[in-house]
């Protein structure tokens, strides 16, 4: 099978299991260009503007968010999806959605959106991504949610591979709920498609978090040369380009680090391929292990990349005390909104009128959730500060 050839296990826009609500078809879309469609035009895609990757919004404009790093693995999955014959629109698609559950802080901000509402079923923001597809975001006056096909549903909630055993976690129940109604066989794994977005986030937050790490000055270029997949990356560019300064050192080396990953997934999900004999997208789903995937020499190097990042990145004081304020930010603002729930802004506070105390913490959740960074530090600024006025 050459580049760019169809391969017989790709999704076949024509034979999707289509959508929740039947709509009439697009005359110039095929139904997984619409839903790529639905989503850029989402303001919960727009928020992730200013959502935390790793460092805070406001720390400074070069470094990735949420929305940059979405942009990112959707390039780099279409381009895996083109390499290997599926459908380069619902990769994408998949990629584009990943994170629209992500709340303000990135994981320090879930952490502790768990934490309050740990009484109340908790938080999972791969649960709340579904949740803003299926019904937050309102946006047609025929139903709630954006109405996306089958295929890119199943491929955001299964990217990662089968559910079933998350199913028992309280967190998890809008998709049980959901799943009710519309089966998306959540014991097996998704589509070759939604597979390629989830390894090309993998590839994305390696490389650009070492990036960003460097440009923060957490850790040096010197730190790297022992680490894999960098380390040979750095020697490489400098062997190369031997006169030319950090930056642009930096940038050589991570452009080849992406390249080599690429290049990886392509071969290993091309030999498994040839192993399993797949011939449809339902005997990807069907497999026992995922088609698209690294060789086993490369996910060791990226296992120890990653325990790098962990230690000198993800865990400098800097991060930590970003972290730290993030979680009080999040923390009293649930706790006064609880508390006060007249302090909520007036369509809020009017949609929780009646409901339980339960109901009432999944609407102050969702609340947060869908705050930007920005937006939350000065909705505390607002509510604990009375100088904010001066």
């Amino acid at each position: 099978m050459g580049p760019f050839a169809r391969a017989p296990y790709a999704c076949d826009p024509t034979q999707s299991r289509g959508r929740r609500h039947p709509e009439a078809e697009s005359r110039i879309r095929t139904p997984f260009a619409r839903d790529r469609d639905r989503i850029i035009h989402a303001s919960a895609f727009r928020r992730l503007k200013e959502k935390t990757q790793v460092f805070v919004a406001h720390e400074g404009d070069y470094y990735r968010t949420r929305l940059t790093h979405s942009l990112e693995v959707a390039q780099i999955a279409r381009s895996l999806a083109q390499a290997l014959g599926l459908d380069a629109d619902l990769a994408e698609t998949v990629a584009l959605a990943h994170d629209l559950g992500h709340p303000p802080f990135g994981h320090a901000g879930e952490d502790e959106l768990h934490r309050c509402m740990s009484e109340y079923a908790g938080f999972d923001h791969n649960v709340q991504t579904f949740r803003v597809i299926t019904r937050l975001e309102r946006r047609y006056p025929a139903f709630d949610g954006l109405n996306l096909t089958w295929e890119t549903l199943e491929g955001v909630v299964k990217h990662n591979g089968p559910v079933t055993a998350k199913l028992g976690d309280p967190a998890w129940r809008p998709i049980v709920t959901y799943n009710a109604g519309q089966d998306l066989w959540l014991d097996t794994f998704a589509s070759a498609e939604a597979q390629v977005a989830a390894l090309a986030d993998d590839i994305a937050y390696n490389n650009h978090d070492v990036d960003d790490g460097l440009q923060a000055g957490l850790f040096r270029i010197e730190d790297l040369v022992d680490v894999p997949l960098i380390g040979p990356a750095i020697f490489e560019a400098r062997r190369d380009w031997p006169d030319v300064d950090d930056r642009m050192l930096r940038l050589e080396a991570v452009r080849r680090m992406i390249g080599r990953m690429v290049d990886d997934v392509l071969a290993e999900t091309m030999r498994r391929a040839k192993e399993t004999g797949v011939t449809s997208a339902d005997a990807v789903r069907r497999l026992d292990r995922p088609l698209v995937a690294f060789s086993l020499g490369m996910a060791e190097d990226l296992a120890r990349l990653r325990s790098f990042l962990h230690l000198r990145m993800y865990r400098h004081y800097r991060v930590n005390r970003s972290r730290s304020q993030a979680r009080r930010i999040l923390a009293e603002l649930f706790r006064l909104f609880m508390d006060e729930p007249e302090t909520l802004p007036p369509e809020w506070s009017a949609a929780g009128e009646g409901r339980d105390v339960a109901a009432h913490a999944r609407l102050v959740c969702d609340y947060i959730a869908g705050m930007t960074d920005r937006f939350a530090i000065e909705e505390h600024r607002r509510l604990f500060s009375m100088d904010f006025w001066n």
